[in-house]
């Protein structure tokens, strides 16, 4: 039975490990869950359609970024799958959409329960998957807990976002009606209603938390999900697969939740452009998400679209900012998981009074974050997710050497991992007319321009057509409100040390692109997500 209200609380397993004194027990249990995931590898996977096992006739092989080792060998899925996963969620639909909203918070605060209790196989595997050190994997599986907890909250909070209203019998009446004429008592129903099936489109580099966030969201308020993990170069399907396991043993119906593997061009496609389809969430690139929301719209079919479609962040250092401070930001931000997350900061921009020193200590910084093998605990840097991110690498440094200058970095790194694509994070000073500068990378790429004044500071931050997050480092009141009342972006640090730009935390930050970052203007996190999966009706009735 769903319990009394409960207050919500973020997980936070390494800050309670290391507060805790017992850091050493956190990196045993990681260790552990890493052997236990060798295990298992190499196996073969169905796709899960109301609960069924599917196969296809072609296999995906997943591999590891790290070395190359087989992960999974997971189920090509055909437009055909699409299809069917449409039609089970579409019947799976009226009955789930009628379900009490209490029983499916009850649900969600169970797989909540689950995914806690599993939190290090499920971040092993994650790692593996993707690269990501011990640290961020435990903190994307945490967030991936947080956001049930958390949207379970916002839907009890709100009563399922259901309200009445009423009016008196009048006193006197008329013949006829017209706005405003005096009727018997009414009682009206304000409620927000799902749209139907949703088809979620999963990123690789937060492949349990996004879509854990973008999944919960939907099924919480009564739609049905056709999910589609990373299934193409950036193969992140594993971990798809837990959270389906979890999803159902916490009580998910057959057909609320289905699961299919497959490329983009097929599987994706399929799911964005079906007439079925109520609604699209999306993280990904800006080219993919305008590309189906354009097809959609122009081929006369109606759609939500909630989409993150990445960014190019920047960040200011004022010359009355704290140097140590800025320099751990900003390095944190630009560098953690390799700069493949659409939050990382890839340019700053230094008042010229203390540019060289910020770069010294920029440059020292950087030179102490190890990279390599990210299941190794003292790893900060893993490898770059694949083969198509190493060329974008090698590409741009080609760049930066002819038309820039590489203050530190720029070169491919040699480990003993056979198989994956290391390389140095890069600082480059450039000119702010450089493509570099405007270009999303997703790598470990930063650039530096220096300023003299701060309103031309923040007109170079906002010269891109991203808008997702942005930081601040200095101690001037009127510098910082000046930033605040004119940058332009959803997600905005001022003097964050442990990060400029990343790491937004669910509950106390909202998560949300402007601009070319995103379409709403509503972001994941927060009390206003939950209903963007919904739509509102008045219901009237007259005694």
């Amino acid at each position: 039975m769903l319990m009394g209200k409960a207050s919500f609380t973020n997980e936070s397993t390494y800050k309670k490990y290391l507060e805790s004194g017992n850091e050493n027990e956190f990196d045993s249990l990681f260790d552990s869950a890493v052997e236990d995931a060798k295990r298992g590898f190499e196996a073969q996977y169905p796709m899960y359609i109301a609960d069924r096992e599917v196969f296809a006739k072609e296999l995906l092989v997943e591999r590891s970024p790290i070395n190359s080792v087989v992960i999974g060998n997971f189920q090509k899925g055909t437009r055909e799958h699409a299809q069917q996963a449409i039609s089970e969620a579409r019947m799976a639909f009226k009955q789930w959409s009628l379900t009490d909203y209490r029983k499916r918070i009850e649900i969600f605060r169970n797989a909540a329960q689950i995914m806690s209790k599993r939190k290090f196989e499920i971040s092993a595997i994650l790692s593996y998957e993707n690269g990501k050190s011990r640290y961020e994997s435990i903190g994307e599986v945490d967030e991936a807990i947080d956001f049930m907890n958390y949207y379970s909250n916002e839907m009890e909070l709100n009563k399922g976002y259901s309200r009445k209203n009423k009016t008196e019998q009048s006193t006197k009446s008329v013949e006829s009606g017209f706005q405003g004429a005096p009727s018997n008592a009414e009682t009206v129903t304000i409620s927000m209603k799902p749209y139907g099936v949703f088809g979620v489109i999963a990123p690789f580099n937060f492949p349990v938390s996004i879509s854990v966030g973008m999944s919960a969201a939907a099924l919480i308020t009564g739609n049905t999900v056709v999910f589609k993990p990373s299934s193409s170069d950036n193969m992140t399907m594993l971990t798809g697969l837990k959270i389906y396991e979890i999803f159902r043993d916490a009580g998910l119906p057959p057909g609320v939740f289905n699961y299919v593997t497959g490329p983009g061009s097929a599987v994706g496609d399929e799911i964005a452009s079906s007439a079925v389809v109520s609604g699209i969430v999306f993280t990904g690139s800006r080219e993919t998400g305008m590309s189906m929301i354009s097809k959609s719209f122009s081929s006369g079919k109606q759609k939500v679209f909630i989409v993150e479609m990445g960014g190019k962040n920047p960040a200011i250092v004022s010359k009355s900012a704290e140097l140590d401070k800025a320099v751990s930001g900003v390095a944190s931000a630009a560098f953690g998981f390799a700069g493949q997350k659409c939050s990382a900061l890839s340019r700053v921009y230094v008042h010229e009074s203390i540019k060289e020193q910020f770069i010294s200590k920029l440059i020292s910084k950087t030179r102490e974050l190890k990279i390599g093998n990210p299941l190794n605990k003292e790893v900060y840097i893993g490898p770059l997710i694949s083969r198509a991110a190493y060329t974008r690498y090698i590409s741009a440094m080609n760049k930066a050497r002819s038309t820039a200058r590489i203050l530190y970095g720029g070169n491919t790194v040699k480990t003993g991992d056979a198989g994956g694509y290391y390389v140095e994070p890069a600082i480059i000073e450039t000119r702010h007319d450089n493509e570099l500068v405007h270009t999303e990378l997703f790598l470990p790429v930063l650039t530096v321009e220096s300023f003299t004044d701060i309103d031309e500071a923040i007109k170079m931050a906002n010269d891109t057509e991203y808008g997702l997050t942005a930081g601040f480092y200095g101690t001037k009141a009127k510098e910082i409100k000046k930033f605040t009342d004119n940058i332009e972006a959803g997600v905005v640090y001022v003097n964050r040390a442990i990060s400029a730009t990343t790491g937004a935390i669910v509950g106390l930050h909202t998560f949300v692109g402007w601009k070319g970052s995103a379409l709403t203007g509503k972001g994941t996190g927060s009390k206003f997500y939950l209903q963007q999966f919904m739509r509102e009706q008045s219901l009237s009735v007259t005694k």
